[in-house]
This record gives structure tokens, sequence and C-alpha cells, in this order.
């Protein structure tokens, strides 16, 4: 019998998750003054308690502050970008910023960014091993009959249940708000510094006309 041959297949991926990053030139006087920054501000404020375990987690007014100018640039710089390649009619807005400091055995829990679109993460200081960003899958559906499947290290990446990414100093990165993730346990014997952030499209209305 002549051996039955592979049928003819294809594959379209829909629905991607964009995960963009870029990795910020000249970051070294940048990231010095925000460690230096942000180091003084923890000493005054005891900030909040959000999905941070342990750790010092900043007012969320960071953007308005006069130090933070230079990072705020690049955001929208990198924002705008995003926008544009993602199809956006009106521009984002910035609408809240705020400073982690992840001490040794700190981690932050599971959890997205309500009321915004687009969210991320600047790392400032990133000590080997203090813990990386995991983003999880955002399909629901899929966790309810999840298959037993091959060791993760052999699947492509389409099919991994999450992703961890190394943080890296001076690297910036932006997801879409609904993105479930969490940062792993910082098991170095220095701080790990961040800044986090929330982007929208903000559009006004004025007698039924939408202003850009």
């Amino acid at each position: 019998m002549e051996k039955e041959k592979d049928l003819k297949r294809h594959l379209d991926l829909f629905f991607p998750t964009p995960i963009y990053w870029s990795d910020l030139a000249d970051t070294t006087n940048l990231n010095e003054n925000l460690i230096k920054n942000i180091e003084e501000w923890e000493k005054k404020d005891r900030g909040l308690k959000n999905t941070n375990q342990g750790g010092w987690h900043s007012t969320t007014d960071m953007y308005l502050k006069k130090e933070y100018e230079p990072l705020v640039e690049a955001l929208n710089k990198f924002q705008k970008q995003i926008r544009i390649e993602e199809g956006y009619i009106h521009p984002t807005v910035l609408v809240n910023m705020w400073a982690n400091i992840n001490p040794p055995g700190c981690s932050n829990r599971s959890h997205n960014h309500p009321n915004s679109q687009w969210s991320g993460v600047y790392y400032v200081k990133t000590p080997h091993n203090c813990g990386n960003l995991v983003l999880e899958d955002p399909r629901p559906g899929y966790a309810m009959t999840a298959p037993q499947q091959i060791a993760p290290d052999k699947l492509p990446p389409r099919l991994l249940p999450n992703v961890g990414y190394i943080p890296v100093a001076g690297r910036l990165m932006m997801f879409p708000s609904f993105l479930n993730h969490y940062v792993d346990i910082n098991k170095s014997t220095e701080n790990r510094i961040s800044v986090s952030f929330n982007f929208i499209q903000m559009v006004s209305y004025r007698i039924g006309k939408i202003e850009k």
C-alpha cells in the first residue's frame, strides 16, 4: 500500500498580542540620575501598596515631576511610534507613571492595568537574577481545555502559556494593558529599580464632532 501522504495544510495566526521593546541609547547618565532621584524620593515617601510583594511603589504622579522629564520624553516618543504602527487615529496620553524598588526577596503578583490601553516598564537598575517580567497568555478560553504538551523549551513561542523577559537596564517595554503580568522574586543581593506607566487614547467630543 502506498504510504499515505500528509495533507496540505495552511496556518493563519490571528489575534496576536504585540510586545514592543527598545534599548535606549546612551542611558548611563539618565539611569544614574533616575537612581539618585528615585532613592531620595523613597526616603521621603511611604509609597503605595499595590501589586508589590515587599519593596516600594511610589505615587503615580511621577510624570509630573520635572526631574523625570527626559524619561517622559522617551516614553512619549516610543508610544507615538507604537500608536502609528497600531493604526490609532487619535494620540495617546501618558496618564500615570511610578517608580518601583524591589529589594532582594521582593516581587510583584500577577495583575493587569485597567482604565488604560498601553502599559509598560523602563528598567533603571537590573542586577543579575533580579526577577524576570513574566507575561501571561491573555486568552481565558485556552486555559479551559489546556492540552498536555512537550517541554516548554521545545515549543514554538506562539504556544507558550507565558513568556519571561530578563530585565536589562536601559530597556523600554510596552504592551497592551489587558495583559496579565508579574515580576519574579529578586534573587540578587541588590535593589531592582524600574519605572512603570500607562497610556490611553484621549478623544474629546464637541457637538458630536470628534476632535483630534
